[in-house]
Order: C-alpha cells, then structure tokens, then sequence
C-alpha cells in the first residue's frame, strides 16, 4: 500500500515538473514520517524511498539510528522546530535541518557542529504567513538571519516554508522563491500533500509529502 501510494506521489510530482519545463529529478521527495512506525518506513525504504522527514527529535531517535544503520544512503531531515536543548541530538542524526528560525539557535548549531565535526546542510524556516503561533522567521528578517549564519561560519543551502493551512500557497511559494533568488540560495523545501504538485510548479526542490504516503496520523 505505501508502496503503491508512492508512485502515486512521485507520477504526480513528475507531472508537475513536467508541465512547468522542468526536470522531474530536479525535485526531492521528502517522506514525512511522522506518527507513524519504523515498520511503515521499512516499508517504504523496501519500496525505493531514501528521503524521509520527521517532526521531533526525540521520535526520530527513538525510530532512525537502527534504520540508517541498515540503510546508510538513508537522508534524514527534522522539519519540525528545534529546541536549544534538543541541539546535540538534532546534529547527531540528522542529515539536513529545515527549521533553523532564530539567531540563538544559529549560536547553539554552529557550537555543535564545531564541537562533534558534524554538519548537516541548514536551511531557514520561513514564517511566510506571519503567524503568531507558528515558527520561522519572519520574512523581513531572513536576510539578517542569513548574514548571522554566515557570521557564525553556518553555509545556509535554502528556505523552507508552510503557508497558512486555509490560505492560497501559490502567494507563499512565490515569496519563499523570491527570497531564495536574493540571496543566491537554490533549496526551497516547500509544498505538502495538500498541495505539493502546485509547489512544484512554483520552483520547489523538495516536497514533503506525509498523508499521501503512510496515510492519516495517529496522534494518539
């Protein structure tokens, strides 16, 4: 079945690339597995998926280490916001961070990283609807941020964004990929299952794509 659901995503996302002139190995399929067991993802390693997101750290590592053990072509990216104090976790295990939103956080990445000899790629989360209960960046502080970055000796590889759930993503994609242009970066992670076909169309890079795959969420 996830199998199945799979292809399903990845014909959609090659439609898309297709139908915007772009090359549908351009665009990344991050598999969001949030939620959902380390068996589902087995499944989904069985049937091709490299590529996989999570929202928490602590169920990352509490699902990943023996799966990227068995499969070391596994990549791994947290998509969800990071606490200071989940920072040594987060850089063990992970292969690209998405969510970097704050200047503290760059401080406490860019010790980490010194320190263990590690670095993932980084990417900016960006709070595109400026939404109080959501984290990134606010759009008007992303160059600053970037320039944080670089003054910590962080390489920034893109921005990241999820458009208010109600709202037209079209607008937000746009204003992610504007950003992105004006500051040299080539990744835009941005598009889920409601809507990564439009993400696509929109320049995205890579699409995170959770329900589509593994199916509904038990938060239970």
């Amino acid at each position: 079945m996830i199998g199945q659901a799979l292809a399903t995503v990845k014909a959609r996302i090659a439609d898309a690339a297709r139908a915007a002139g772009r090359d549908p190995d351009s665009v990344t399929l991050v598999a969001v597995s949030k939620t959902h067991p380390a068996e589902a993802v087995a499944e989904a390693i069985r049937a091709g998926q490299r590529v996989f997101g999570e929202n928490r750290v602590q169920e990352a590592k509490a699902k990943f280490p023996e799966l990227k053990e068995a499969h070391p072509d596994l990549e791994l990216h947290l998509i969800g916001p990071l606490q200071t104090n989940k920072v040594r976790d987060a850089v063990a295990l992970f292969d690209v961070i998405e969510s970097l939103d704050r200047p503290k956080l760059v401080r406490a990445l860019a010790d980490e990283m010194v320190r263990v000899g590690r670095r993932p790629r980084l990417l900016i989360q960006v709070n595109t609807g400026r939404e109080a209960q959501k984290a990134g960046a606010d759009p008007d502080h992303v160059d600053g941020l970037i320039q944080v970055c670089r003054q910590y000796g962080l390489t920034i590889a893109g921005l990241m964004c999820i458009p208010p759930a109600e709202a037209d993503p079209s607008p937000h994609f746009r204003m992610l990929a504007e950003l992105a242009a004006r500051n040299g970066l080539a990744v835009l992670s941005m598009g889920m299952s409601g809507d990564y076909p439009v993400a696509v169309q929109a320049g995205a890079t890579h699409v995170r794509v959770g329900s589509a795959i593994f199916g509904a969420r038990d938060y239970g």
